[in-house]
């Protein structure tokens, strides 16, 4: 974008009364924070996050597969994209099929839409795209707490295109407004494959409609037509308003203590790590208090690598007891207490540091 287009795009959000501060609702939509890994292969039996914070493959039905990248390929200002690459394709595409790539959002962060009731806003979505030939995907926004939902189709050539969507105010009956509450009320999906229980009908495209799966993602083209199929993609904002501004880019560090809301990675995963203090609670029992950088969404559940002798536990007292696994003695949005009692073996009362080999990892899930 120009300099004088970019002057433009501003004046226009002035005109429209659309805030100039903080504005994009997604969170890592750079595709700069990949806090579990930067690459992650066999993709598509299961739906989960893989690579990239806060971006969910929801899959289901398919053979296909695919791998999931963090690359380093994106457009001008970007450094970084998401990368989809068909590794197993599926042309036998069954009736229930489907692969999305989705964020999902709180529904406290998004009153200022107002969706639902009178006065209700418009949203803008905006994103990058490529891909390796010219297909026909859908973007939908999904009303969670009230079943309704509109999809817009995009096409992609093999160079970076920005696409941008106004997605109408959602008055409705003024019955159906957000949670104000951390539990998910929306989710942007990108729609690359799905059978004809989502393509069989017609596209709800103008305005927000409940939510019929036919009508969903009819039209679409299938990411797993060829091994030969990629798509990349980065710079997705969404922002309440009828204009897509420029993207907003914030700090590596200000996107990772978002991103911390819902996956905090504690340390280990290739290396050697640190994980905290601790102490013996008994000469069977050691334990260790983690306090989290920033309050997550709820009590997190505890992700872990699990194998012989994967943490360590090391005490002035007694020396290094080695450790399989950890189990959760108490969780909460601020902290967490982790315990072993089963290969401990230690003096009571006497402090002991916390660690992980080079094949032990240890995080912390509160996701949507």
């Amino acid at each position: 974008m120009s300099k004088a287009a970019e002057l433009a795009k501003w004046g226009e959000v002035s005109t429209n009364g659309q805030v100039s501060g903080r504005r994009n609702i997604v969170i890592n939509g750079a595709m700069n924070v990949a806090q579990r890994s930067a690459s992650v292969t066999g993709i598509g039996a299961a739906a989960g996050y893989f690579t990239l914070d806060r971006w969910k493959i929801n899959t289901g039905n398919s053979a296909g597969r695919l791998t999931m990248t963090q690359t380093a390929d994106g457009p001008v200002g970007f450094a970084n994209c998401l990368k989809l690459d068909c590794t197993t394709a599926d042309t036998s595409i069954a009736a229930g099929e489907y692969l999305e790539l989705q964020q999902i959002f709180e529904g406290q962060d998004l009153q200022s839409i107002g969706k639902g009731v009178a006065g209700a806003k418009e949203i803008t979505l905006s994103f990058y795209v490529k891909a390796n030939a010219a297909f026909t995907f859908g973007v939908e926004l999904y009303d969670l707490d009230n079943t309704r939902q509109i999809t817009k189709l995009f096409n992609t050539t093999t160079g970076w295109v920005r696409h941008e969507f106004v997605i109408p105010a959602d008055v409705d009956d003024g019955s159906s407004p957000f949670g104000d509450d951390n539990a998910g009320s929306m989710q942007v999906t990108f729609l690359i494959h799905s059978g004809s229980d989502f393509t069989s009908g017609t596209l709800n495209t103008t305005a927000w409609a409940n939510a019929i799966n036919t009508n969903r993602a009819a039209g679409i083209d299938s990411f797993f037509s060829s091994t030969d199929n990629n798509f990349f993609l980065t710079g997705v904002q969404m922002e309440v308003g009828s204009v897509a501004t420029p993207f907003e880019h914030r700090s590596f560090a200000e996107e990772l203590a978002l991103c911390n809301r819902y996956y905090y990675f504690r340390g280990g995963g290739g290396a050697a790590s640190i994980l905290g203090n601790g102490g013996y609670y008994s000469g069977s029992q050691v334990e260790s208090v983690i306090n989290f950088p920033t309050i997550m969404r709820v009590a997190p559940s505890l992700v872990q690598t699990s194998g012989t002798n994967y943490y360590v536990a090391e005490s002035g007292a007694g020396g290094a007891d080695h450790l399989d696994d950890w189990l959760v003695h108490l969780s909460t949005p601020y902290s967490v207490l982790i315990y072993n009692s089963s290969d401990a073996s230690g003096t009571s009362g006497h402090y002991a540091r916390i660690g992980s080999t080079s094949d032990g990892s240890i995080a912390f899930s509160s996701e949507l």
